[in-house]
């Protein structure tokens, strides 16, 4: 239909939406420094918010991304943008009509015995209605909003020149391969058939784990712009938590993220890479619902090996194991100086998986010690001329850094390192491979770009 089309019109006018947000604000930013003015990066940010929060689209899912993942943009950027959330209204009952018609053919409404028009949830790529199948079974349908293969990819220009004029700011993150990561994961949420293999891919590697519930896609109904699944029953975990509940409950579901995310990745190499809180509820017995497999990524097997062998050396403080992780991750031009500087970083996120004993995710109790940690860690990385993250380190990074928020947030108390531990016991990297290759066919997830 003429409302999908990737055209370049449709790129040229969300360009224009936007360029007001990115290049105006970079204008001003290089203005402002040519000039030796003190840049007010707090109120570039705000203009930011106002603009890019009331889009639909991939620039507001990859700001929540970007807010994570340290020193990719100046920090006033990031506290701003990971506020912003999927708040454009929903479409409409036309275009709900034409959608389901164009995905299903003009006899659609057969295929349920009931279908609500009006939207449960929004999204940035699309929104969700419940809907009843013949035989009883309540389902969710996940409708792909209009026209976004083009939004896609004028996002992604004005992306790139964010990135740009921030490297000119500050060089101590080379963004190059983090921006070629966030390329090609976006262009693979836009295929909801693919996302329907990835959710049976987690069905499967989850299937064992007790507390964790995955839907399923249902045959038939799924195209490219249509996800069709089993409805799962949950809370919002915020709300959740505004009841208070107890210590008790909060491990519970502390515990049952930290497995819905690491034991795919430690046994299968395999992460969910987007721990935002619209991703999951709470269920009442303290089981969480997983959603949103769109951000899925395999690892090489030598990579998961490599995390485990970072974690090794930050316990032993392994100077030369820790070297020879980070080159095993694929950080380019490492030298001694950049692994002291990274050690900080990694000392950070290792510390509660090192110590044996029940502990909050974060011992400090000052909010701000994860900001004076990447503080120190820019500082240094600038003055050793900048380091180049591997691919791989975006969505294992964006992971760590997020479930860490929750897990703040839950106040949980929890023995981490046991249950990593757990986890890596007896890790074999030929074992993992055979089980990841088992697991991608048998859920029919086609290969990575």
């Amino acid at each position: 239909m003429a409302e999908d089309r990737g055209s370049l019109f449709g790129e040229v006018r969300r360009f224009a939406r936007t360029s007001g947000a990115v290049g105006g604000i970079a204008a001003r930013v290089l203005g402002e420094r040519a000039f030796g003015i003190k840049t007010d990066k707090a109120a570039h940010a705000e203009d930011l918010k106002a603009i890019l929060g009331g889009l639909k689209g991939p620039l507001m899912k990859v700001a929540q991304f970007l807010s994570t993942v340290p020193d990719v943009l100046p920090p006033e950027y990031a506290e701003e943008l990971a506020n912003l959330q999927a708040n454009a209204p929903p479409m409409g009952g036309a275009f709900v009509r034409r959608r389901m018609q164009s995905e299903l053919g003009p006899d659609w409404r057969s295929r349920f015995d009931k279908f609500d028009e009006t939207a449960s949830a929004a999204a940035s790529l699309g929104q969700v209605h419940r809907a009843t199948l013949p035989d009883g079974r309540q389902v969710a349908c996940k409708l792909q909003y209009p026209d976004m293969p083009s939004t896609v990819e004028a996002d992604l220009r004005q992306l790139r020149l964010a990135m740009s004029v921030y490297r000119r700011m500050d060089n101590s993150i080379h963004h190059e391969d983090i921006y070629t990561e966030l390329v090609e994961r976006l262009r693979e949420e836009l295929d909801y058939v693919r996302e329907a293999s990835q959710m049976r891919l987690y069905g499967l590697m989850l299937r064992d784990v007790p507390m964790v519930h995955v839907p399923t896609p249902i045959e038939g109904l799924c195209t490219k712009r249509l996800l069709t699944m089993t409805w799962l029953e949950g809370r919002p975990l915020m709300a959740r938590l505004a009841e208070q509940p107890s210590l008790e409950e909060r491990n519970t579901i502390a515990e049952s993220l930290f497995r819905a995310w690491y034991v795919p990745f430690y046994q299968y190499g395999v992460i969910h890479g987007d721990p935002h809180l619209g991703n999951y509820q709470v269920c009442p017995d303290g089981s969480i619902n997983l959603f949103d497999f769109g951000a899925i990524r395999a690892f090489p097997p030598r990579f998961v090996r490599g995390v485990i062998d970072l974690y090794e050396a930050v316990r032993d403080n392994d100077e030369e194991k820790a070297y020879e992780s980070y080159k095993s991750w694929g950080f380019g031009d490492m030298t001694r100086e950049k692994m002291g500087v990274l050690n900080e970083w990694a000392k950070f996120i290792y510390e509660p998986l090192i110590q044996d004993r029940v502990r909050r995710i974060q011992d400090d109790d000052d909010p701000q010690f994860g900001r004076a940690v990447v503080e120190r860690v820019h500082a240094g990385l600038k003055r050793t001329g900048g380091v180049r993250p591997p691919r791989e380190f975006v969505l294992m990074d964006r992971s760590a850094i997020g479930l860490g928020s929750v897990f703040l947030r839950l106040g949980a108390e929890l023995n981490w390192s046991k249950l990593f531990n757990e986890l890596v016991a007896g890790f074999d990297t030929e074992k993992l491979a055979a089980r990841q290759a088992a697991a991608l066919a048998e859920a029919g997830v086609p290969p990575a770009a």
